[in-house]
């Protein structure tokens, strides 16, 4: 049986165990911008029992193949985020926004809050296609040539990135925290028309690909970044 503390972070257990994201998303449980709290922590803060929901996690762990995602290197790991997670943002953004905007025309009347969901679609939208530009146009041909050779100049605009990134997600946590309010756990009215039901199973999918996005470049991409430039920066001082 795989043995977990109460003090393993939980972002470092969906580091190691993939597989326990499901549950952590369903106890709604922040891995991602929240990463850094220990398990014991956030299950306090969600009023969860922190050892029966060990026992769940090391279960599942058991029962579940884990991909070696973590022994990526550090170019291949930017190539997965660029042609899975950045594609799927590029791919569905548009089409939640055009969606958004029908459902709040068609039923805002009805419900105030659609006007405020269609808002925060487009706000989020607005911020993530900057970031990512950022992230495939700065930071990731820079981590990819930091595996072939180190540069001074190169060091510190990526340490500067990284920060940036890092206040950018914490930015995307709130419109995610804001969207699943807005929607009731992205849950339908009775009344809710197909377009309207199609919105929110989206828009929870947007949910579950960002933070498993966030959770790989804050808990996987950036330690491992940061690590290579360290060693770097004493191979090149020795």
């Amino acid at each position: 049986m795989t043995s977990l503390q109460l003090t393993d972070t939980v972002g470092a257990l969906v580091r190691d165990y993939p597989s326990l994201a499901a549950l952590f998303e369903t106890a709604e449980i922040d891995y991602c911008c929240g990463g850094r709290q220990t398990l014991a922590e956030a299950c306090a803060q969600r009023g969860i029992d922190a050892q029966t929901f060990l026992k769940e996690l090391e279960a599942a762990i058991e029962t579940a193949p884990e991909p070696a995602i973590a022994d990526l290197s550090l170019t291949a790991l930017v190539d997965h985020i660029e042609t899975v997670h950045h594609a799927y943002l590029q791919r569905e953004l548009p089409r939640l926004e055009a969606q958004a905007e029908k459902v709040a025309a068609v039923h805002g009347s009805r419900d105030a809050r659609l006007q405020q969901l269609h808002a925060t679609v487009v706000a989020l939208a607005a911020e993530l296609k900057p970031h990512l530009q950022k992230e495939e146009q700065v930071l990731f041909p820079r981590l990819r040539q930091l595996e072939k050779s180190y540069d001074r100049a190169v060091d510190v605009l990526i340490s500067a990135a990284i920060d940036c990134m890092q206040r950018e997600h914490e930015e995307t946590g709130v419109a995610l925290s804001q969207l699943r309010r807005l929607s009731d756990g992205f849950t339908p009215p009775e009344w809710a028309c197909n377009t309207y039901r199609v919105l929110l199973a989206g828009l929870l999918s947007l949910e579950k690909d960002l933070h498993q996005h966030i959770h790989k470049e804050n808990n996987l991409l950036f330690p491992k970044a940061i690590a290579l430039l360290e060693a770097k920066r004493l191979a090149c001082a020795s």
